[in-house]
């Protein structure tokens, strides 16, 4: 009997069918789970579901029974890698299961933007389209995104897909190199060169030791067309201190951010004051979570368990 635990229920929606594997197993889960409890609970479990916990190397010498670390998510920067394969537990994510729904809010954020949505919505609010005495007035900049370089950092799926979403708007696509590269790989544009010529940078790369911290403020000083900057990949690719002086230094002309680090952010964080801005948009860590792809990331993640139960694991990122 297969002891499966999911310490983290709560990471997905309450409409989200989860089908129960076509094996024997206990099922256990838990709608939330802090640091402290994970030992605890996940005790007995050959299976262990997590989303966004941190699973150290403490935790994988305390649990002798685990054999499968099955994610909720894509990303597996909270697992201590290194500390898996040494206990010989094997660690599954899920792929391709947001293709639509991140490049869809990607671009709402771009637009929002682009178009001052938010600025002209508070405005509307607050009876300035009344106090212009005319059908429409001009207190907040438009641009079109036909004929604006996009820069996209992360060329996998989710900024494959981006990519051809602005091509349908007319924009000029380029997928930037790895920040200090000499000599991108074909199809991709030097680092320095996105920074410094694209209006719009977006990104879909993970965070990893080389990826932290990729735009700060020495990236911010060379961006000659006041871009605007969306991230919807990982908190930690881009400085929010950093980010924050940018846009009050002009440096920048927008940004909107749906993740951040930790989350949730502290409500003193710089994020937090960055939300309070007219050319910020922020929002909860929700680009991935169309009804359709939350769906789809469930089934693919039980598909992952039974695969790795008959014999045939599929999407091992630890092995």
């Amino acid at each position: 009997m297969h002891r499966i635990v999911f310490l983290e229920r709560d990471t997905l929606a309450p409409s989200v069918a989860l089908r129960r594997p076509a094996f024997a197993h206990d099922w256990v889960e838990h709608p939330k789970t802090k640091p402290h409890e994970i030992v605890e609970r996940a005790k007995g479990a050959a299976v262990l579901i997590v989303n966004k916990l941190n699973i150290t190397a403490e935790i994988f010498a305390a649990l002798p029974d685990l054999r499968l670390i099955a994610m909720a998510a894509t990303g597996t920067d909270c697992i201590d890698k290194q500390a898996a394969k040494a206990a010989g537990v094997a660690v599954a994510n899920i792929r391709g299961y947001a293709t639509t729904t991140v490049p869809e809010h990607t671009f709402a954020l771009i637009l929002a933007l682009a178009r001052s949505i938010r600025p002209y919505a508070d405005d509307v609010l607050a009876g300035d389209w009344q106090k212009a005495e005319q059908f429409c007035f001009f207190a907040n900049p438009i641009v079109d995104l036909a004929g604006r370089r996009l820069g996209v950092f992360g060329s996998g799926s989710l900024g494959s897909r981006v990519g051809e979403l602005g091509r349908a708007f007319g924009m000029d696509v380029v997928f930037a190199g790895r920040k200090g590269e000499a000599t991108p790989k074909p199809g991709h544009t030097p680092f320095d060169e996105v920074i410094e010529t694209a209006d719009v940078l977006t990104f879909h790369c993970p965070l990893t030791p080389e990826t932290r911290g990729m735009v700060a403020m020495p990236e911010f000083r060379r961006m000659r067309r006041r871009p605007i900057v969306v991230n919807t990949a990982r908190g930690g690719l881009v400085d929010e201190v950093d980010l924050e002086r940018a846009l009050d230094e002009g440096l920048v002309s927008g940004a909107g951010l749906d993740v951040t680090l930790p989350e949730p952010p502290p409500l003193d964080a710089p994020i937090m004051r960055l939300a309070r801005r007219r050319d910020v948009v922020v929002t909860p860590h929700t680009a991935w979570a169309s009804r359709e792809a939350q769906q789809t990331l469930a089934d693919m993640m039980i598909d992952n368990i039974e695969a790795f139960v008959a014999g045939r694991p599929q999407n091992l990122v630890v092995g």
